[in-house]
């Protein structure tokens, strides 16, 4: 039994740590709330290059001197401001891509007002991103442009794709809504046609408005939208660094924008509840939305953890479409995650520019082309598709894309005028010197002969090795004291798996991206060094 004094004394100890923590905030609070109020978004210097109705169409300065020869064109939904895609300087996809060379365009679609109630998907698709589409093309002098489209706008991206494919260079899709055959999560559940009607929205507000949209939302988490999150501003409120970036979301969250009437209708019922676009069955304007033209090169950047576009939602999408250079990055985040979280910016978003830059300057791979009937006759092996070597009767078997087996005695035969010493050779296709023959087996001669039952080791490749990064097994961090099973979750969805990683972790970093108590994770860290 626990002594009732020691207990008191604990209870007293606990209440005057409280009063005095409760000091120390209240004594940033004028300057954190001064933060809130004048937090600054969307930094990324810009132009307005085309304007209609309520929508502009943004170009940013460059970041570097000379650019990607493809464009990329950034289409954001039609309920939230784009400016998530550059939320911070150093956590704006917008500056990302500009610091790997591409020259970017974003559509900021503005807000739609009464008179805009009539605007369809086929008015935002056909007209406003071809408009867009166009400009971006004229002033690139390029053909076929890059698009980016991030959730509703990757659907629409989608469309567009299906309905002008020869206007688009390469397609990205990120967390775009684009299946809904029961893996689409809770919005695919709400919005069945079982249990919701939008035009009873329509009708009773026009324009469907963005608090109700926000308060859908935030019903999908409400515990972690309405309580967690303020629990964790107040415990990081003296983190003027994990204040600025609550701000920065909460503004963003704040200023929502109301929805077109019938491009609403059209999305809940066609997209939603009738899978119209996956099942290839959509029209927009009159014209059938065929998916079967997207057959440009297709990247979709899914998050693991999106419970409004789940990776369900998106990924079968790849399996109905013909393009035959298709890929999918998951990422261990969510929805919003993807765009503004740090460990997005140092691991996903290199990727991505990876994958546009290969397909942006002439250089993307092409599958090898297929050797024809005549070109096969000269090089095919026997039936069995193996040939016997000269030093030694081994076989080797090798193919092409056509099935066509390649004899290795007429490689190295003297009807071809060159031979494998010349070909490997860096004088190409001259026969090497005596100067290249000393001075290629100098490099590879060790420097002493090893003893017996030793080898040499060359000490710059072993270095090079075992610099590498090891996967490790993932640690249970459940170990750690004060660490739930809801913690350890939260450490992985942040890259931090094993117990050197945490050990070795930024607290203020790690704090930022959890929105853990940085004297929680101070602590945690402690115990990972002692591990």
């Amino acid at each position: 039994m626990k002594n009732p004094y020691a207990t008191a004394l604990e209870m007293q100890r606990q209440a005057w740590e409280a009063t005095a923590d409760l000091a120390e905030k209240s004594q940033v609070a004028p300057e954190r709330t001064e933060t809130l109020e004048n937090v600054e978004v969307g930094q990324t210097p810009s132009e307005v290059v085309y304007e209609e109705n309520k929508l502009r169409l943004l170009h940013y300065e460059p970041k570097t001197e000379e650019q990607h020869d493809i464009p990329i064109l950034v289409v954001y939904a039609l309920i939230n401001k784009p400016y998530i895609l550059d939320l911070q300087p150093d956590r704006s996809v917008v500056q990302t891509l500009l610091e790997a060379g591409f020259d970017v365009y974003l559509i900021d679609w503005g807000e739609p007002s009464k008179l805009d109630r009539q605007l369809s998907l086929d008015d935002y698709v056909n007209r406003y991103i071809d408009n867009c589409t166009d400009v971006v093309r004229e002033r690139s002098g390029e053909d076929a442009i890059n698009i980016l489209g991030y959730c509703m706008g990757g659907t629409m991206s989608a469309m567009y794709a299906a309905l002008h494919p020869e206007k688009v260079k390469n397609l990205s899709l990120m967390a775009a809504g684009l299946c809904f055959a029961g893996d689409g999560g809770v919005l695919e559940l709400w919005g069945a046609e079982d249990y919701y009607d939008p035009e009873r929205v329509t009708e009773t507000f026009d324009n469907v408005p963005a608090e109700f949209l926000d308060i859908g939302f935030a019903l999908m988490d409400p515990v972690a939208n309405n309580v967690t999150k303020y629990v964790r501003f107040y415990d990081n409120v003296e983190d003027e660094d994990f204040v600025e970036n609550f701000a920065r979301m909460e503004r963003w969250l704040d200023e929502g924008i109301d929805v077109a009437g019938v491009a609403y209708e059209e999305f809940i019922s066609d997209i939603y509840q009738e899978n119209k676009l996956y099942n290839n069955e959509l029209e927009l304007g009159g014209e059938h939305v065929d998916i079967t033209n997207i057959d440009m090169p297709v990247l979709q950047i899914v998050a693991e953890y999106d419970h409004l576009i789940p990776p369900g939602a998106s990924k079968p999408f790849n399996e109905k479409i013909p393009s035959e250079d298709t890929e999918i990055l998951e990422f261990a985040t969510g929805h919003i995650g993807m765009s503004v979280s740090s460990r997005s910016h140092e691991e996903l978003w290199p990727q991505v520019c990876d994958w546009f830059e290969a397909r942006s300057n002439g250089t993307e791979e092409h599958a090898e082309p297929e050797i024809t009937a005549s070109e096969a006759e000269g090089v095919a092996g026997d039936e069995s598709g193996t040939v016997d070597l000269t030093n030694g009767g081994s076989s080797v078997e090798t193919s092409s894309d056509s099935g066509a087996q390649t004899d290795l005695d007429s490689v190295t035969s003297p009807d071809t005028e060159t031979d494998l010493d010349a070909e490997t050779s860096e004088l190409h296709g001259e026969d090497r010197s005596d100067e290249e023959i000393v001075e290629r087996g100098e490099a590879d001669v060790q420097e002493e002969p090893a003893e017996p039952g030793e080898m040499n080791v060359d000490e710059d490749v072993v270095e090079e090795v075992t610099d590498e990064e090891l996967e490790s097994e993932p640690d249970d961090f459940t170990e750690l004291t004060g660490v739930g099973q809801a913690y350890a979750e939260d450490l992985s969805e942040a890259g931090i798996d094993t117990f050197d990683q945490l050990a070795e972790a930024d607290v203020a970093d790690l704090a930022a991206e959890t929105g853990i108590a940085p004297s929680r994770i101070e602590d945690w860290v402690e115990q990972a060094q002692e591990q």
